[in-house]
């Protein structure tokens, strides 16, 4: 049936709307004038405030045909919701424009939680009035369970330990090479703000994956590169997303293989990625014996040098590295040595960290001449 000749694009009495066949609607809206007008009401309030371009169809008004504007709006041109004005609808399958580079390490934008972006006022008044009460509350802190949390890392940290001579046996990285990875995933963590827990759980994996596989140089990168992504997924909160991982190492992987790799450390792990690190154990020895927070730093910082060099310290425990730094840390302030409370629940004697405590007092005094300056840099910065 061809359409209504006010809808096509005839305007004299009598003119055919489909080119061929004569309208059979026009005998009927020549005898009934009312009914035109009708139609032609009906062809005006299809789109009620529409805006954009303008298109034109015709009106009968008793008996001839006059112009009707219609106005379209994006929207409904292009079939989406006309109660949405003034956004041009976001193409399927276009790629965001890129941000521009500042160098090989880019930083992430941070964004605040749906959560606490949906809270109303009220709300807000009520999270900000308990900050002060959350800050105080330490979720580690836990006496009725403390000794079985300790027991069970110390039971972990022998399952997870890397094999201790696997880099001889490594056809084409050595431990220098390594020790340039560690440095740079140091800065990738202060790049993004990323936790301290995320740092020593990467070194751990890389080392663990690289006691039961060989890797070329080329692919050494890669392989810290999704250790770093893979501690991420685990630790934080926001971890950042694959494509800045794969910024970060300067477009040399793309994002296919960073998720190869990832799918690989897992396999290789066989997906164990609750390793004990020496930060959990320090962060036990400091609930166990209360210090000051310069005493808290440098154990930090103690334990995070002990990354860069896989030689002599992959032969020691996490649990004996946190208490050699503790130690050194608390003698180098205050001039205490290894406290009685530690050491029953440890079961740590001084002669039993001896060993790792004089490798951890070399690293500490050679810090300046070393190559590797990042977790230096790191800790001179104000926090």
């Amino acid at each position: 049936m061809a359409l209504p000749f006010f809808l096509g694009q005839g305007g004299r009495r009598g003119g055919r709307a489909d080119g061929g066949q004569r309208d059979p609607w026009q005998p009927a809206l020549r005898r009934y004038p009312g009914a035109a007008r009708a139609f032609a009401f009906t062809a005006a309030a299809a789109a009620p405030g529409l805006r954009g371009r303008r298109g034109r169809s015709t009106a009968v008004r008793g008996g001839s045909a006059r112009a009707l504007p219609i106005r379209w709006s994006h929207a409904a041109v292009t079939g989406g919701p006309i109660g949405v004005r003034g956004r041009k609808p976001k193409a399927q399958g276009a790629a965001a424009p890129r941000r521009k580079r500042q160098g090989c390490i880019r930083g992430r934008r941070h964004r605040l939680p749906a959560v606490a972006r949906r809270r109303s006022p009220s709300v807000m008044d009520i999270s900000i009035s308990s900050d002060a009460e959350e800050r105080s509350l330490n979720v580690n802190n836990v006496p009725d369970y403390v000794s079985d949390i300790h027991t069970y890392l110390r039971e972990m940290e022998v399952k997870c330990k890397p094999k201790m001579g696997y880099m001889k046996k490594q056809p084409d990285i050595t431990n220098n090479m390594r020790a340039i990875l560690v440095d740079w995933l140091v800065e990738v963590g202060e790049e993004y703000k990323l936790q301290n827990e995320t740092l020593h759980l990467a070194v751990n994996y890389i080392d663990r994956f690289l006691s039961s596989m060989s890797v070329l140089r080329g692919k050494l990168q890669l392989v810290g590169t999704a250790a770093m992504l893979l501690a991420s997924k685990f630790e934080e909160i926001y971890p950042p997303e694959v494509a800045e991982f794969v910024y970060i190492t300067d477009d040399t992987y793309t994002k296919k293989q960073v998720l190869r790799m990832e799918h690989l450390i897992l396999k290789v792990l066989s997906f164990d990625l609750a390793a004990p690190t020496i930060n959990q154990f320090l962060t036990q020895y400091f609930l166990h014996e209360q210090t000051s927070a310069k005493v808290e730093s440098l154990s930090m910082y103690l334990g995070e040098l002990s990354l860069i060099d896989a030689d002599p310290y992959l032969k020691y425990l996490p649990s004996v590295i946190a208490a050699a730094a503790f130690h050194l840390a608390g003698y180098t302030i205050t001039g205490q040595t290894w406290p009685e409370s530690l050491c029953k629940v440890t079961g740590y004697t001084l002669e039993n960290i001896k060993p790792c405590l004089m490798d951890l007092h070399r690293t500490y005094l050679k810090a300046a001449q070393h190559t590797q300056q990042s977790i230096r840099e790191k800790y001179k910065s104000t926090k």
